[in-house]
């Protein structure tokens, strides 16, 4: 179906007719060999957060080329690209972020990445094990499509290529929130942003999403112990930082479990890793814990923090112990706006199937891309990643050595950030 429609400019009636689902679909379909091949590139060259150097070189040459003029160097590693420069009406952002992980990759590809980099300090392995391979490659072509029917896309779409979702190195800024911050969202000012992630865990072809909190905020801590070391065979003579973060790690536990109203959303918090001590007849003087914490509502957030605080310094007095918390990277929750999710949902079902597109429950996962929402409205969803007929049981889970999601979900994203674009421009105002 082809609609016909007026923007109204002062002074000016512009008449622009909308491109047909079919028409789009052709031009994604005409381009998807190539989207998958720089899937490949992307994933073959991963790299990680702040570090994005190639990443980011690749895709300001492949913007070049679709006709845009390309910023570099936003929020460090970040590109930028602005469709219709200046022309009047309504501003839509689309988003896809592009590091990698320290993680070895296990997957036999012949696109595997063989990539490495420093983290923490020392030599790693880097690969995309959260599929921001698929998320650049379907961005850069969502924007080679919207480039050939820009004359009846009456305004302009901003293409945010964000490094560091997965956290800046200790000391650095980064990302969505560097991002804002340097005003990625002003010259030209921003009306909506719509963004998107991959997921091993579901099928490709079906999109999932929600309206208001869709994902956790995050507030990463670190907590330093101070006792005070001496010999393993005589621990009366030291104060043991090691036993004090044993009952600290099993109390912190309990925050959820005796202080959370969970009937009214989730909550996590972890202790991801401890380190302290290298002799097994040392007890050490220090010793550091880092966790993270996840919650999905504001008010049950500042309960967790405060009673983190509280369980860390009382044990560590009644052990006689100094400790320390530093509260880290945080974000806030990701959160759908819902009078621009009820507008747009209806663009999904028709270009995606109504049947594949599912509601999905708050998961306690994590995105920057909330740093974007705080500042306009903006949708966030999910694409499936596994090929029909996949046992998803079996499937391996995100961050880990042995994730991989199939090119078939690329051609979803396209259609999906494509569509929601287009359509915005008739329903989002």
């Amino acid at each position: 179906m082809r609609i016909t429609y007026l923007l109204l400019i002062p002074s000016l009636f512009l008449v622009y007719a909308q491109p047909s689902d079919e028409h789009i679909k052709n031009l994604i379909a005409s381009n998807i060999a190539e989207t998958i091949e720089l899937r490949h590139w992307f994933h073959q060259h991963a790299e990680l957060s702040n570090r994005e150097f190639k990443t980011s070189e690749r895709i300001a040459e492949e913007l070049k080329k679709i006709g845009l003029n390309p910023q570099t160097g936003i929020a460090r590693t970040g590109v930028v690209a602005v469709l219709n420069e200046g022309k009047p009406g309504p501003v839509v952002a689309l988003r896809a972020d592009i590091d990698g992980l320290p993680v070895r990759e296990r997957a036999d590809l012949p696109w595997a990445s063989k990539m490495t980099g420093i983290y923490n300090g020392e030599e790693v392995p880097v690969m995309h094990a959260c599929g921001h391979d698929t998320h650049i490659a379907i961005l850069l072509a969502t924007a080679k499509v919207l480039y050939r029917i820009k004359d009846q896309i009456p305004g302009q779409v901003k293409f945010i290529f964000q490094p560091a979702e997965e956290g800046p190195p200790p000391g650095e800024e980064g990302g969505a929130a560097l991002m804002v911050k340097e005003g990625v969202l002003t010259n030209p000012d921003v009306d909506a942003i719509f963004g998107l992630h991959i997921s091993s865990k579901s099928t490709a072809g079906q999109v999932m999403l929600k309206p208001g909190s869709i994902m956790a905020a995050v507030d990463e801590f670190r907590i330093d112990l101070t006792g005070v070391q001496t010999h393993g065979s005589t621990p009366w003579t030291g104060i043991d930082p090691i036993v004090t973060a044993s009952q600290m790690i099993n109390s912190i536990q309990t925050i959820v479990s005796r202080s959370m109203p969970l009937t009214t959303a989730a909550a996590v918090v972890t202790i991801g890793s401890i380190h302290g001590g290298v002799r097994s007849n040392i007890i050490p003087e220090k010793l550091y814990m880092l966790g993270t914490i996840r919650t999905l509502d504001t008010s049950m957030r500042a309960t967790v923090l405060k009673r983190l605080d509280e369980i860390v310094q009382n044990i560590a007095a009644a052990n006689n112990v100094k400790a320390d918390v530093t509260f880290m990277n945080s974000y806030p929750v990701t959160y759908n706006d819902p009078p621009l999710y009820e507008k747009m949902l209806p663009t999904l079902k028709r270009v995606c199937g109504a049947d594949n597109v599912k509601y999905m429950d708050a998961i306690t996962g994590a995105e920057d891309f909330s740093f974007f929402q705080k500042e306009v409205p903006g949708v966030y969803f999910f694409i499936g990643g596994s090929s029909k007929g996949e046992d998803l049981d079996k499937v391996a889970p995100h961050h880990t050595p042995d994730f991989y999601v199939d090119d078939s979900a690329l051609e979803t994203g396209v259609v999906s950030m494509t569509s929601l674009t287009v359509d915005y421009f008739t329903k989002g105002l």
